[in-house]
Parts: structure tokens; C-alpha cells; sequence
């Protein structure tokens, strides 16, 4: 099964899952659950780091689904939980800071380290730093879309929901940043 069948594969699954669970399916709940909490909270460790103040995020958004079970239609549900966590995250800052979301989204650190990046094969490691280095030097969107493109391999029209941008917004943010990339790369600015 090639790589593409099986993200439609389990994005059909997903739905699937998330339909029953709109229905009052307990278990589907609890599958959703069990299939997202660490991408969650991986994501989430991004933008939060108290790790128990995140885990409550977290704990709460699955609550609140539960409990509203809405008619909120998804087309990708991976995409709709990283959007509403992270836009719980945000609010939360919001909340103590009094700060407006725009404000806490540019600020806001997107900090990627070398054990972000799990790889199949043994590489230089010293190759790996300077990626990794190169990557810290872009604008915090940037970094985050190649988190969430590269890392967690979401499409364009799942990034533009979780960034909350539209979808050309994203193809062309992804593209600066790999431009950045290339260049910071290529001129030694490491």
C-alpha cells in the first residue's frame, strides 16, 4: 500500500471514527482519544511548556468535544484537533497575558530540537545540527509550518486550517520558508 493510500486510508478511518463518535459512540471517542493524545501533546509542547498545564489542554478539549458533540462538519479531524488545541493554548495565554491572539501567535516561540526529527537511518549528526540550526533561524511561522509539513506530514489544506490561513497562504509560507531554508544553507549564515 503506497504512502497515499494509506493517509486516505486512515483519513476515511478518522471519519469514520468521528461520525460514530458524533452519534454517541463511546468507543470511537475513546479511539480518537488513544490515536491523537501524542500528536497532541507533541504539538502542543511546542507552544506550551508545562507539560500538566498542556495535558489539561488537552484533557479539556476532548471534554468540551464530548460534551457538545456539535454537527461540525471535518473534512480532516487530525487537522481540526491541532486547530482547536492550539487555538485553546492560545486563548489561554490570552487569558492570563490579556494579550490578543495575532500578538501571541508572532511572539511565541516555536522552539524544534534534534529529537523532534526521528530518523529511519543513521545520518551525520553533524548535518542533522546545522538543519536543525538553520531551521531555528526562521520566523516563527516558518518554523512551524515545516514542523507541521515535514514533522507530522500534514497536507496544504490541513496546515491552512491549523495556521488559519488559506491554502495558497500556506503553499506559499511552506515555500518561503524552504527558500529561507536553502538560502541560510547555501550562504554559510549558521
Amino acid at each position: 500500500m503506497s504512502f497515499k493510500q494509506n493517509c486516505l486510508q486512515t483519513t476515511s478511518s478518522d471519519i469514520e471514527l468521528w461520525i460514530a463518535f458524533k452519534n454517541g459512540d463511546k468507543k470511537s471517542f475513546s479511539e480518537l482519544f488513544r490515536r491523537y493524545y501524542s500528536l497532541l501533546f507533541r504539538y502542543g509542547s511546542k507552544l506550551c511548556q508545562d507539560p500538566d498545564l498542556l495535558e489539561d489542554c488537552i484533557q479539556e478539549l476532548f471534554l468540551e468535544l464530548w460534551q457538545s458533540r456539535s454537527t461540525t462538519q471535518v473534512q480532516s479531524v487530525k487537522a481540526y484537533l491541532l486547530r482547536a488545541l492550539k487555538y485553546k493554548i492560545f486563548k489561554l495565554n490570552r487569558n492570563e497575558k490579556a494579550r490578543q491572539m495575532s500578538e501571541i501567535s508572532d511572539e511565541m516561540a516555536f522552539e524544534l530540537s534534534p529529537e523532534n526529527f526521528l530518523i529511519n537511518k543513521q545520518e551525520d549528526k553533524q548535518k542533522l545540527v546545522i538543519i536543525i540550526e538553520a531551521i531555528q533561524q526562521l520566523p516563527n511561522r516558518q518554523r512551524e509550518i515545516v514542523y507541521l509539513k515535514l514533522y507530522h506530514g500534514l497536507s496544504y489544506d490541513e496546515l491552512s486550517e491549523v495556521m488559519q490561513i488559506n491554502y495558497q497562504a500556506a503553499r506559499n509560507l511552506f515555500y518561503q520558508a524552504i527558500k529561507s531554508l536553502r538560502n541560510i544553507l547555501v550562504n554559510g549564515q549558521l
